[in-house]
C-alpha cells in the first residue's frame, strides 16, 4: 500500500494532496541544517497552501498525516466525492484502484506497489540547484521519466512495468503524469523536456559524492538518512543478478525501520541484500548519528522522512502557491497490524 505518513500531491491542474494535519504546528526543529524554501516559495508566498508547505519546508510545521485507523472496506480514501465541481473528485477512483493493484495476497505492499515509491524518487531526485541557478531548471517532479522515455536510462532498469501501469492510469482518468507519478509514490507540473542526466544517486557511490549531490538539491545529509529509510520497502533485481528479488530489510511489506538495523548488523539477517551506498553512508559520521536514531524509533523516522519527501517531490516545482489539498482521497493509514516494528505501517 502506499506510504500513509508523508504528503501527498498531486500537481496537474494546480492540485496538491497535503497532509491532513495542516493546522498543527508540529515543530520537527531536532538538530538539523538550516533549511531552504524551493520554487516559488523563495521569491514570494501568496496562499495559505504556500504559508503551510513553506512552513513544513523549514521545520517549523509537520508534514505527517494525522490519520490513522482501519482503511475502509469500500477501498476508497476518507470518503467520497461530494460535488462535480471538487478538483480532487478523480483522485477518489484512482486511490481505489490503487490500493487494489498495490494490495499482494497477504494485504501488504507487492512488488508494483514497492516500484511506485522507486519511481516517485527517480522522477523527482532529477533536478539540481546548482543547474537551475545557471538557467536549467527543469526536471525534478515533472513527470518527465515516463513522459520522455527516461525508463531507457541505466538507474531505472527495473521500473518498466510501473511505467506501464502509470501510462493505464493516466489514459483512465485524464490525470497529468507528474501528479500521478508522485500520488502512487505516497498512496510537478508534466514536463516539456527530458530531466537532465546523471542526478540519480549510484548505489556503489562513496559517502562524499552522495552528499554532495543531495545537498545540490537542498537535501543535507540529515534528511538523507531518513530518505533511504525507503529501502524498508525496496527489492534488489539488477544489482546482483544472483540474488533477484531479495529485499533491503527483513520485512519488504511493512513501511517500518527494520533497514536501518539490519543495514548495520553484522551479518546481514539471512535473504537481505545491502547496497553498497548504504553500508558506507550508515558509517559516515554526517549521516550515522541520525541513522542510529532511528533504529527501533518509528514515530522518529515518520517524521524525519515525511518531512525529507515534501521537500523531494516539489522538487522543480515552480507553482506551489497554487497547489491544492486532495488529501482526503487517501486511504486511512495501518499504523499496527502482524509483522510490523515498533508500529511500522503496512507499505
Amino acid at each position: 500500500m502506499p506510504s500513509p505518513i508523508a504528503s501527498y500531491f498531486t500537481q496537474a491542474f494546480g492540485l496538491l494532496s497535503l497532509a491532513s494535519a495542516l493546522a498543527l504546528p508540529v515543530p520537527v526543529n531536532d538538530g538539523s541544517p538550516i533549511r531552504v524554501l524551493i520554487g516559488d516559495l523563495k521569491t514570494k508566498i501568496t496562499s495559505p497552501i504556500g504559508q503551510s508547505i513553506a512552513n513544513q519546508l523549514l521545520g517549523l510545521e509537520t508534514s505527517q498525516s494525522s490519520v490513522v485507523g482501519t482503511p475502509p472496506s469500500n477501498g476508497q480514501g476518507l470518503g467520497a466525492c461530494k460535488s462535480s465541481t471538487d478538483p480532487c473528485c478523480i483522485y477518489y477512483s484512482l486511490s481505489k484502484d490503487l490500493s487494489s493493484d498495490f494490495t499482494g495476497p497477504t494485504g501488504r505492499c507487492n512488488d508494483l506497489a514497492r516500484a511506485a515509491i522507486r519511481l516517485g524518487f527517480h522522477d523527482a531526485g532529477t533536478w539540481s540547484q546548482s543547474l537551475a541557478a545557471s538557467g536549467q531548471d527543469f526536471g525534478g517532479a515533472d513527470g518527465s521519466l515516463v513522459l520522455f522515455g527516461e525508463i531507457s536510462r541505466g538507474e531505472n532498469r527495473g521500473l518498466e512495468g510501473i511505467v506501464a501501469a502509470a501510462k493505464k492510469y493516466q489514459n483512465k482518468y485524464g490525470v497529468g503524469m507528474a501528479d500521478l507519478i508522485q500520488y502512487m509514490a505516497t498512496h510537478a507540473v508534466d514536463a516539456t523536456q527530458a530531466a537532465p542526466n546523471g542526478l540519480l544517486p549510484p548505489v556503489t557511490g562513496n559517502p562524499d559524492s552522495l552528499i554532495a549531490l543531495f545537498a545540490d538539491k537542498t537535501i543535507p545529509a540529515h534528511d538523507l538518512a531518513a530518505l533511504l529509510g525507503a529501502h524498508s520497502t525496496s527489492k534488489q533485481f539488477h544489482v546482483d543478478s544472483s540474488q533477484s528479488g531479495a529485499p533491503q530489510d527483513s520485512t519488504p511489506g511493512v513501511w517500518d525501520v527494520s533497514f536501518y538495523n539490519e543495514t548495520i548488523q553484522n551479518p546481514a539477517p539471512k535473504g537481505v541484500f545491502r547496497f553498497a551506498s548504504d553500508l558506507v553512508l550508515a558509517k559516515d559520521p554526517r549521516v550515522s548519528t541520525e541513522w542510529n536514531s532511528f533504529i527501533d524509533d518509528q514515530k522518529h523516522w515518520n517524521e524525519d522522512y515525511a518531512t525529507a519527501y515534501v521537500r523531494l517531490s516539489l522538487l522543480g516545482v515552480n507553482n506551489i502557491n497554487n497547489l491544492t489539498e486532495c488529501s482526503a482521497t487517501l486511504p486511512v493509514a495501518r499504523p499496527t497490524f502482524p509483522g510490523s516494528s515498533e508500529g511500522g505501517f503496512d507499505g
